[in-house]
């Protein structure tokens, strides 16, 4: 399609045939009663060698040849990093307070669990399925940390999709997966610096600059941003003047201001982490959690970098994961088809069991306690990001990154049908929901803890 001297004429084509075959996936799915991601992912795999390449191989090699697959990929990770960012930016740390015991025993178990069961899992895989010269503690570890992953973002659109993101139940998930979040994200922060280090000396060495960058991001960078916040949100709300417009190019331009600065200081601070050994995407994750709340102006500029990054950027980053998904390697070989459902299993047993057990613990009834642990197993992009991590570290190989791409779009696509099935064992035939089933998960929150 392209040459090698001029990528441009292929990136003209590639980029909008695959925004637009996301986004149809995307309103397919959604249809279905299905999250958008689902059939985002579903798009990647199918453009890639698990239909299309097995179908037609010239017409892919066509559509993505080779020349221009890293300026696709550059494009795809340029989106995956503002995507963090927001994440991090959805992330409240205030919110976690208030929660009481359930949040934090259910996050905490529902992280344990996974991580020892995956580590049982990837000792027994690691002689069949790690690739060559990768050393057994980081892929133990890395494959332990891919299982313990809740997909924040994925779960806060199904919660607002079914209306349940200010109840009870919403907010004792959305709590546990904030929690979660940040400790699967630092453990891999762990994994990733093992796994670059060629001794002891340079992991310590990764792990203490990686602490002071977080200092200075909490002491320094965030205390700036909360005063240049609050002065940008006095200028742009000057005293009202009879007559005069709510708003003007004066605000267009502190806007585009703000926008600049938090695009810039997420390009930053993941240079500043890769730099430092660890991801990039864990620098533009950490200032989206420094980034100040509250701020309209923050606000707006957040949600135009949703507006390009999820359905013009993101897509890119799908199908770069579906060229890496061949489900074509499982075919015919039943060993590998054996361990594929032994990592599903693991991942619904130790995230869906173990989140449920936890809360049924802390005194939820099992509707509720279920439902809450349906919610957890979701893994979504999230789990996508980590996947495509330890394929760029070599930690996994493609058989394996397959059977946990297979795991992440089942474990994502099984959460709406399972909160459906769930809802309805607890409503009598022809009559209403039982009201006590749920002991107050689908009521609004007030102060409950």
């Amino acid at each position: 399609m392209s040459s090698a001297a001029d990528p441009l004429p292929g990136l003209l084509i590639v980029v909008p045939v695959v925004i637009v075959a996301c986004r149809a996936g995307a309103a397919v799915c959604r249809r279905l009663g299905q999250p958008p991601v689902v059939g985002e992912l579903a798009t990647g795999i199918l453009l890639g060698p698990s239909l299309l390449g097995w179908l037609w191989p010239e017409g892919q090699a066509w559509l993505f040849p080779s020349a221009i697959g890293p300026y696709t990929g550059a494009l795809g990770q340029l989106g995956l990093l503002i995507f963090m960012f927001l994440v991090g930016l959805e992330l409240d740390l205030g919110s976690l307070r208030g929660h009481g015991r359930t949040a934090v025993v259910v996050s905490q178990v529902s992280i344990a669990l996974p991580l020892l069961l995956g580590a049982a899992l990837a000792a027994g895989m690691y002689g069949t399925l790690a690739p060559e010269g990768t050393h057994r503690l980081p892929f133990i570890l890395f494959i332990a940390v891919a299982m313990s992953i809740t997909a924040f973002p994925v779960l806060a659109r199904i919660l607002t999709d079914r209306g349940l993101y200010g109840t009870r139940l919403g907010a004792l998930a959305m709590t546990s997966a904030a929690i979660d979040d940040v400790t699967a994200w630092c453990l891999l922060a762990v994994v990733v610096a093992v796994t670059r280090s060629g001794s002891p000396l340079d992991a310590v060495t990764t792990a203490a600059l990686s602490a002071v960058f977080f200092a200075f991001m909490l002491y320094v960078v965030r205390p700036v941003l909360a005063r240049w916040a609050a002065r940008a949100a006095r200028i742009a709300t000057p005293r009202p003047v009879a007559g005069a417009a709510a708003s003007g190019p004066g605000s267009a331009g502190r806007d585009s201001l703000v926008l600049v600065v938090l695009f810039a200081g997420l390009c930053l601070s993941a240079f500043a982490t890769d730099r430092i050994g660890v991801h990039a995407l864990f620098g533009a994750f950490v200032f989206g959690v420094m980034t100040p709340r509250g701020s309209l102006a923050v606000e707006r500029c957040a949600t135009r970098l949703h507006a390009v990054a999820v359905p013009l950027l993101l897509p890119l980053f799908f199908v770069h994961t579906g060229l890496h998904t061949d489900i074509g390697m499982l075919v015919g070989d039943p060993v590998q088809w054996l361990w594929a459902g032994a990592v599903l299993a693991v991942a619904v047993l130790g995230k869906w069991g173990g989140s449920a057990v936890a809360a049924r613990a802390c005194g939820q009834s099992w509707p509720g306690a279920l439902s809450l642990g349906a919610l957890m197993n979701c893994r979504g992009l999230t789990e996508l990001v980590i996947l495509n991590i330890g394929l760029e570290l070599h930690v996994i190989g493609p058989d394996l990154f397959t059977m946990l791409v297979l795991m992440a779009l089942i474990t994502t696509a099984i959460t709406s049908p399972a909160l459906t099935w769930l809802r309805r064992r607890t409503r009598p035939a022809g009559g209403p929901d039982r009201p006590s089933i749920y002991e107050g998960l689908h009521t609004p929150v007030r102060n409950q803890e």
